[in-house]
């Protein structure tokens, strides 16, 4: 017999009723802004008490902060971007080449998913200190992913070896940024395929040898 146990069904619905909150948190924040929305009003997009909200995510901001992890990692499973298979994956191909495509291609992912909460998110913590106090400023999480990616890159096959880790680093989370997809996938209307396809080539010509 398995010694894996199956959540309760007290459990599934807790999450499912969790999910439903981020759902409409998502809908509401981008299509009325994280200050004209309250949790009234995610409540009522939910179906639930507004006091469910209070107890499962606390207050307002805690409940940003959360939609926006689940929203970069894809799911609600507690695992670092890192951790992830696509991630590991990525880092684990062969050659400088084939780990560059399928990060772009994993990175392209997240990028999709964040885009509509990355506005959302500079206006929250513009308007409110406690929000942007929620996402420490003395290292950025997303450079610290990329400078791993770099250092993995830098070790395989094809790689250019007068491209510092500092260098590619800097490459990665400058050309894979939710600014730059946002600029040409939302500002300029491409599709994500074009968007994915430029981005492998452009750093494919910086950081991978002919």
């Amino acid at each position: 017999m398995s010694d894996v146990k199956r959540p309760s069904k007290r459990a599934q619905k807790a999450q499912q009723t969790r999910r439903r909150i981020l759902s409409a948190a998502l809908e509401l924040f981008v299509q009325d802004g994280y200050g004209a929305t309250n949790l009234q009003d995610v409540a009522d997009k939910a179906g639930v008490a507004v006091q469910t909200i209070y107890f499962v995510f606390g207050n307002k901001r805690a409940l940003l902060k959360e939609l926006v992890d689940v929203t970069i990692a894809g799911d609600d499973e507690p695992v670092a971007t890192m951790d992830r298979p696509w991630y590991v994956d990525a880092l684990a191909a062969g050659t400088a080449q084939d780990m560059l495509r399928a990060y772009v291609a994993g990175t392209t992912l997240v990028l999709e998913r964040i885009a509509p909460i990355g506005k959302v998110l500079d206006g929250a913590c513009a308007s409110d200190p406690e929000v942007a106090a929620l996402w420490p400023h003395d290292v950025d999480p997303r450079y610290v992913v990329h400078e791993r990616a770099a250092k993995a890159l830098a070790g395989k096959p094809g790689a250019r070896a007068e491209v510092s880790v500092a260098e590619a680093a800097d490459l990665l989370y400058g050309l894979l940024s939710p600014e730059l997809y946002l600029l040409f996938v939302h500002s300029r209307g491409w599709p994500r395929e074009r968007w994915e396809r430029w981005a492998f080539r452009t750093l494919h010509a910086q950081l991978c040898s002919d």
